[in-house]
């Protein structure tokens, strides 16, 4: 499966087929699709009331082949003359405008009745409609049409965009990989130097070393005992092998995931969340500036990760 984009852009035109002496002029339809990342599929319909009527199919059109993003579908008419408008009652609307005036007016008399100027502007009783009727099917169709081609463009797109930011973020995995494989032997080494300072340190806190003739304020069991005890609780401290294990396992799932493909944009989101948390800890217990400089360098990878990560579907 592959791995898609959330921004793209695709837009296509066709010209609606005309049917011989209608008298429609000849109309061409445009559809553009924009679409930037969201934490949902958020779709905002910009087109003409000539063709509102279509607009449940596009938005189930889009909503099957896409997951995530905010898509503005922009739907643009040109026509080589202005149609006239033809205004048609809705007899329907008529109907139940006349059955609920007189309870209106049951309740509140002093309402009036309605005056003939307000029945025609009363939402639905006049039907507009432009064009013939063979216009309105072919200028429905034809918007079906260019839709499927600009989604199918839109959708390569985010697709070529989408490969390209799963190979970025393979390569970061493997450069991650690559600094935990480098410093995984050198932490027994760096600890130990680290301790070897504390060491000196508590002997030289407990009284060890001596000045002139003093006596000893620690006997030398007493003083090794001590720093056994607290070298004990700092190596527990400052141990750092749990980390990098699962910093280890945490990249082996980024890889899995981003290899596996589909719509991993928040299980990516999630594995960067856990990585960062591990960096951060690694970071807490460094006892040496060389952990310290590992830990920022796998933080800037993460937080690079993550950006690219935002537009992922």
């Amino acid at each position: 499966m592959m791995i898609y984009s959330m921004t793209g852009y695709a837009n296509a035109t066709h010209e609606v087929p005309i049917v011989a002496d209608s008298g429609d002029p000849p109309t061409s339809v445009s559809v553009e699709l924009r679409t930037v990342n969201s934490r949902f599929l958020d779709l905002n319909f910009r087109i003409p009331d000539d063709v509102r009527a279509s607009e449940p199919i596009l938005r189930e059109m889009l909503t099957q082949k896409l997951g995530r993003g905010k898509v503005e579908i922009r739907i643009n008419l040109q026509r080589s003359e202005i149609l006239p408008t033809i205004n048609t009652l809705n007899h329907d609307a008529l109907e139940q405008l006349a059955l609920l005036e007189p309870e209106i007016l049951r309740h509140f008399p002093a309402a009036g009745r309605l005056t003939t100027n307000e029945i025609l502007h009363w939402p639905g009783v006049l039907s507009r409609r432009s064009g013939s009727a063979q216009m309105a099917d072919s200028l429905s169709e034809t918007v079906i049409k260019c839709a499927q081609q600009a989604l199918h463009e839109l959708i390569s797109m985010r697709a070529r965009e989408g490969a390209q930011l799963a190979a970025m973020l393979l390569d970061k995995v493997a450069e991650m990989e690559s600094i935990v494989s480098q410093i995984t032997p050198w932490v027994p080494e760096l600890m130990a130097k680290h301790q070897q300072k504390i060491v000196e340190r508590l002997q030289e806190a407990l009284g060890l070393a001596t000045a002139g003739n003093a006596p000893v304020l620690v006997s030398p069991e007493e003083t090794a005992e001590r720093i056994r005890q607290e070298m004990t609780i700092y190596g527990i401290r400052i141990d750092i092998n749990e980390e990098l294990s699962r910093l280890s396992a945490h990249l082996n799932e980024t890889r899995r995931i981003t290899q596996q493909g589909g719509r991993v944009g928040k299980r990516l989101d999630f594995m960067m969340q856990e990585l960062n948390r591990e960096a951060n800890t690694l970071g807490s217990k460094a006892a040496a500036k060389e952990l310290a400089d590992t830990a920022m360098s796998l933080k800037l990878l993460i937080e690079q990760m993550r950006e690219q990560i935002q537009n992922l579907e």
